[in-house]
């Protein structure tokens, strides 16, 4: 008797816990978002009072089309920000700079846990651009842009039917000059379901 009533105390918290997620689909949503990245710069013989590392915060803006409850369609543009590092190396002055942004588009599936919140995965390609100046013994090699893998996993809560709050990880590929921002990002977001 325990097992039935676990049972349906499970089924009626599944059925329930669509209920929130179940209005997108057929609806567009856009949103905003907050970036964290790492960033790391390489210089050999470097001396600097300036970490080599450390983390960047940027801005996201997306959009997409809710299919049904459980698929969409996302794309959108990450800036993650300028970020420069300046050191000595044998005397002389040096210094490298970094501006990284990318454009997105992916598949992207909701699993609903309960009314207000839910699992996600995104997958699709993003082209990276990572444009960087240097001064000094540093120097880079490599195209500055380059299309690569783009996955994220993360949740989402319903703050109503139509504003839902997510917390993500975002991995958007390396580009060929590696120095500067790194392949992850963290994300905090809001978007607007219409």
């Amino acid at each position: 008797m325990k097992k039935i009533i676990l049972a349906v105390i499970a089924s009626a918290a599944a059925l329930a816990g669509t209920s929130a997620y179940a209005d997108d689909a057929g609806t567009g949503y856009v949103g905003v978002g907050a970036v964290g990245s790492k960033y790391e710069f390489n210089a050999p013989n470097a001396v600097s009072g300036e970490n080599h590392s450390g983390y960047k915060a940027g801005g996201k803006i997306y959009g997409g089309y809710n299919i049904d409850q459980t698929w969409a369609v996302e794309g959108g543009y990450t800036d993650f920000g300028k970020k420069s590092y300046n050191y000595t190396a044998g005397g002389l002055p040096g210094g490298v700079r970094t501006d990284a942004h990318s454009y997105y588009l992916a598949g992207k599936g909701t699993w609903p846990v309960n009314q207000q919140i839910a699992l996600t995965g995104k997958l699709g390609v993003a082209r990276n651009t990572n444009e960087v100046s240097t001064s000094g013994i540093s120097s880079v090699n490599g195209d500055k842009n380059k299309t690569a893998l783009y996955a994220s996993v993360g949740a989402e809560y319903a703050v109503t039917n139509n504003v839902k709050v997510s917390l993500e990880y975002e991995h958007y590929g390396k580009n060929d000059i590696d120095t500067g921002r790194k392949s992850g990002a963290v994300t905090a977001g809001v978007r607007y379901a219409f």
